[in-house]
């Protein structure tokens, strides 16, 4: 099990990639994104290694909190999780992968009872392996995985619409230019106050300046544009961005993630 001493974890850190151990880069093709995540540090590294060689790109977490926080950076084609763990267990990761993310999963257990399988059968998790167990069992396991995500997505594709006209297309108000963007984000009919004043904490542009600034020891101007950076890397709008560094905030917020 992971020690209680384990730091809280830092939504700003870089994620931990994990690249093949033969001595080489990163596969020139990778044939898929996975997110595993264990806190016994010995299966998580034998499940990483053995993962890479096959061809993978992996991303690692020993628990529930630093799951979240990559999967939502990252968006893995498929989770590998572990059931009990300290904090978050891996049932909890799974139900937020689902509802949040849409993000398939399965889980690598010790355990095998009526109940544990019942849960996993309830969150539809798309395979449940038994530990314990070997790479040799766990690659054709994925690999089939993601044969079955790929084709329901691909069978729950919409056509795709018709291309917008250009004069249509409204300009995005926080896209980087040649000076800065507002911080406040235009609104026919803002939410107000009780003292009839803007609601501030719907101005999250704002605030996740305020949050970079404070992290980063950063002026106002530097913190707008490291947000744009961040928007830019992640394809996003601004104020997206900025809602979803707040929501990881939040989340580590939280009581019991401390």
């Amino acid at each position: 099990m992971a020690s209680n001493d384990r730091p809280p974890p830092d939504p700003f850190r870089p994620p931990r990639a994990v690249a093949p151990r033969d001595g080489g880069g990163p596969p020139a093709m990778s044939k898929g994104k996975i997110l595993v995540v264990d806190d016994d540090r010995l299966v998580l590294a034998t499940v990483t290694h053995g993962l890479s060689k096959a061809g993978y790109e992996i991303i690692d977490a020993d628990n529930g909190d630093d799951a979240i926080l990559l999967a939502r950076q990252h968006r893995p084609d498929l989770a590998l999780l572990d059931i009990r763990m300290e904090g978050m267990s891996g049932f909890d990761v799974a139900a937020y992968l689902r509802e949040s993310l849409q993000t398939p999963f399965m889980f690598l257990s010790a355990f095998a009872d009526d109940d544990t399988v019942a849960q996993v059968k309830a969150l539809g998790a798309v395979a449940y392996l038994v530990k314990p167990l070997d790479i040799a069992q766990i690659v054709p396991t994925v690999e089939a995985a993601l044969v079955t995500v790929r084709a329901r997505k691909a069978a729950a594709m919409p056509p795709v619409p018709a291309p917008v006209p250009h004069e249509h297309v409204r300009p995005d108000p926080f896209a980087p230019s040649s000076g800065f963007a507002p911080l406040h984000e235009p609104s026919a009919s803002p939410t107000t106050a009780p003292n009839n004043t803007p609601d501030p904490l719907l101005d999250t542009v704002a605030i996740a300046v305020g949050v970079l600034m404070h992290r980063y020891s950063l002026s106002r101007r530097e913190a707008l544009q490291r947000l744009h950076r961040m928007a830019a890397a992640d394809a996003l709008l601004v104020k997206a961005e900025a809602e979803r560094l707040l929501d990881a905030v939040e989340l580590l917020a939280r009581p019991g993630n401390a």
